[in-house]
């Protein structure tokens, strides 16, 4: 935990750091109020412990200004008067213990274990919160009732091996609701009451993922101005959610085969070895064995993640829930607005019907939950919907349907899309495709891609 201390008194205050610090905590000392209301802007903390005494300062007056910037910041006040009356005082305006100096190291100890469980509690409540409101909007339990066979396939796989602690790995498209299917994992298992903490790969530097993921040390790299403990012990009994596992760096990979393999890391910038006591989930839309041939990804991390897989497909394959979450979707974001709709027409289901979905689950919520904003009828009509499925056209790079008629020079754009996407480099696609550098860079200006 981080801790804040505030005591006009520099020996006192320092001697308090170093006791917190001695416990494994990090401790930051301030000699006011002034300084400490700047500090808790600049930086987060876990709980301040508070001088009653400041000198010129009424200790119970920054607790008051902690709190209105604070509400839920937990607060221990402790004075070399300490008196029943002052007690019940600091009480009485939020704060969440007393403490009389001089104390001993066992009382602080017992203080510091009781704002520990307070602050777990915190966190449970939160991280509930924060899921409930996820689940809600999401309404996974749409995704256990399905039209289409390949998906029960899917989901009846997943469902058995969600009450194992073997490895997932789920493939498919960008859109595809892998994010969400994890967390129904989750939920349906026996760690639904464990936190579900996703790591987004490709959002962070090399360095910084590494430390999101396993957690620093205070100096482990510039800017590590104090220890951080990473996702992996934050998922601590529950599950780590490694989204787009494709690309993650290689220089991480070796520490996250470590983790899978032995259950155990090492924050950066310490020697310390740890236990992980957690299951992975990862999800991604690239091919890991085109990866893995390019030397981009490991072989022994592949076959690690891979215990069970699946791969989601795409929304176009899954004709008998394309209306149906059309229509979830539409009550949903009806009920959000405050709008009562009918449903869709019968042309405006039928362009839904002819649409490729290049962005799958994504595109479709986007497009019902514009289309519900902006419609000025009792029902969504063909012209409230976006202007590639008001022309009865897919969106570039889509793939066709049965019986589609579309021209040479389509199939030709199609295709270039589609490897462009897969490969590299534009250097990389062009010898895929047997052209040219300048041969490509035109085609790719034609089709909007500069």
């Amino acid at each position: 935990m981080d801790f804040l201390v505030i005591d006009d008194d520099k020996m006192f205050r320092d001697a308090t750091c170093l006791l917190i610090e001695d416990e494994g905590h990090y401790a930051q000392p301030a000699e006011s109020g002034g300084v400490a209301l700047e500090t808790l802007k600049e930086d987060p903390f876990d709980a301040v412990l508070l001088d009653v005494n400041l000198g010129r300062e009424n200790g119970l007056d920054v607790l008051q200004n902690i709190l209105k910037d604070h509400p839920t910041m937990p607060v221990v006040m402790f004075t070399a008067q300490g008196t029943v009356k002052g007690a019940v005082e600091a009480m009485r305006r939020g704060a969440l213990d007393f403490l009389e100096k001089p104390f001993t190291a066992e009382q602080l100890h017992t203080v510091l274990a009781r704002l520990k469980r307070f602050n777990q509690m915190s966190q449970s409540i939160e991280r509930l919160e924060r899921e409930v409101k996820e689940t809600k909007s999401q309404n996974p339990e749409l995704l256990l009732d399905f039209a289409t066979p390949v998906m029960c396939d899917i989901m009846d796989v997943l469902l058995r091996a969600a009450k194992t602690p073997a490895s997932l790995l789920i493939t498919g498209e960008s859109g595809t609701g892998k994010s969400l299917i994890a967390r129904v994992i989750h939920e349906k298992s026996h760690l639904a009451d464990k936190p579900f903490v996703t790591v987004s790969c490709p959002s962070l530097s090399k360095e910084l993922l590494e430390s999101d993921l396993f957690g620093h040390v205070k100096g482990a790299f510039t800017g590590a101005v104090k220890d951080h403990w990473g996702k992996v012990k934050a998922a601590t009994g529950g599950t780590l959610f490694l989204d787009e596992i494709g690309d993650l760096p290689m220089e991480i990979q070796p520490k996250l085969l470590r983790l899978l393999q032995e259950r155990e890391y090492e924050r950066l910038g310490e020697n310390v070895t740890r236990q992980a006591d957690l299951r992975v989930i990862a999800a991604t839309n690239r091919d890991l064995k085109k990866r893995m041939a390019e030397g981009a990804f490991r072989e022994d991390l592949f076959f690690r993640l891979n215990v069970i897989a699946v791969e989601m497909p795409s929304l176009r394959m899954r004709h008998g829930d394309l209306v149906r979450f059309a229509e979830h979707y539409l009550k949903y974001f009806a009920a959000q607005c405050g709008r009562s709709l009918g449903g869709f027409t019968e042309d405006a289901l039928n362009r839904i019907r002819a649409y490729a979905w290049p962005g799958n689950l994504r595109e479709l919520r986007n497009t019902i939950e514009r289309a519900v904003i902006l419609t000025k009828h009792d029902k969504i009509e063909a012209a409230d919907l976006p202007l590639d499925l008001r022309n009865g056209q897919s969106a570039p790079g889509s793939i066709p349907q049965p019986g589609d008629l579309v021209s040479l020079e389509k199939m030709e754009e199609i295709h270039i899309r589609k490897v462009l996407e897969r490969t590299s480099s534009v250097a990389e696609a062009a010898k895929v495709l047997g052209i040219d550098d300048g041969t490509i860079y035109r085609k790719r200006k034609k089709m909007g891609l500069e």
